[in-house]
């Protein structure tokens, strides 16, 4: 007879999944390390394989803890919705959202549309605001979910959608034929930025960077004026802009990892919906070109 999964232990599970830790994941699902390992133990029994292995302090999933993982952040949802849908509460209240400009234009208008449909009186307060800003404030709890660009070496968040990053050019110049080539990117710390610089680098072209910025339309006023070349993801181009490749001399860069983070401190059943309207509407976006057909 096959075993039934508890949902309490999956819940921990993605817990640890998302912190890389045992001790972190106990503080979000407020148990202690000891209840957190025991449960773990519980849930390798009933699945019968290995969940996780070490990767120095970290933990790292198995083969069969990744295959578990979808499953499992699929299961704790449902439990969700299914307790909402039978406790007669009305999804009403504030639920605080983070996103880079970056995304903002084009991820919000569907997401927040979509959600005020479904919770008319549920009031979302968005904060702008890069990457790494965002993490902080999920850290602390002052956001309840994040919208931000996945780093592999942070471990951060679900990843949620993947696009192509893009060198991007003014539509009616010729900017991108100039030597050295002008830049307009983010600050030092941006890995989209390192990206171009690590590219422009291995083709040994000469490159200054004119402008930086956090903000992604001061990047793209500068594009789009025909002063500089940059990288944006292909949610990011407007028109005005046109896209180059490899033909012209511009190599294929990283893909761009779009990732959730959600708060550790007990998250609600209104933030919960929120990120499942999230999910869903990335998972539906055309892409640019697409879009502009």
């Amino acid at each position: 007879m096959a075993h039934v999964l508890d949902a309490d232990q999956l819940k921990t599970f993605v817990a640890i999944a998302d912190t890389g830790s045992f001790t972190r994941a106990a503080e979000i699902v407020f148990k202690t390390q000891s209840a957190v390992s025991m449960q773990m133990k519980r849930l390798e029994e009933r699945i019968g394989r290995p969940l996780f292995g070490r990767d120095g302090r970290h933990a790292k999933l198995t083969e069969d803890g990744e295959r578990l993982l979808d499953y499992a952040r699929r299961i704790v949802r449902l439990n969700l919705e299914c307790v909402a849908t039978f406790t007669d509460a009305d999804l009403k209240g504030r639920i605080r959202l983070g996103v880079p400009d970056d995304y903002a234009d084009r991820y919000l208008p569907e997401i927040l549309a979509r959600f005020a449909r479904s919770n008319p009186r549920a009031e979302v307060t968005v904060v702008c605001e890069p990457t790494p800003m965002l993490a902080e404030r999920i850290a602390t709890g002052d956001i309840d979910l994040a919208i931000i660009t996945h780093v592999e070496n942070r471990g951060q968040g679900e990843i949620i959608r993947i696009e192509p990053l893009l060198w991007v050019t003014s539509a009616r110049h010729t900017v991108h034929e100039e030597d050295p080539l002008p830049l307009a990117l983010g600050r030092p710390t941006c890995n989209w930025r390192q990206a171009a610089v690590d590219a422009l680098e291995a083709k040994s072209r000469r490159f200054r960077v004119l402008y930086a910025s956090w903000n992604s339309t001061a990047v793209g006023a500068a594009v789009v004026a025909g002063l500089a070349v940059s990288v944006l993801p292909e949610s990011a181009v407007r028109p005005g802009m046109r896209i180059l490749g490899p033909s012209e001399g511009f190599a294929t860069l990283p893909s761009c990892k779009i990732g959730l983070l959600r708060t550790r401190f007990d998250p609600s059943v209104l933030s919960n919906a929120l990120a499942e309207h999230i999910i869903q509407s990335l998972d539906n976006l055309a892409s640019f070109k697409t879009a502009a057909e």
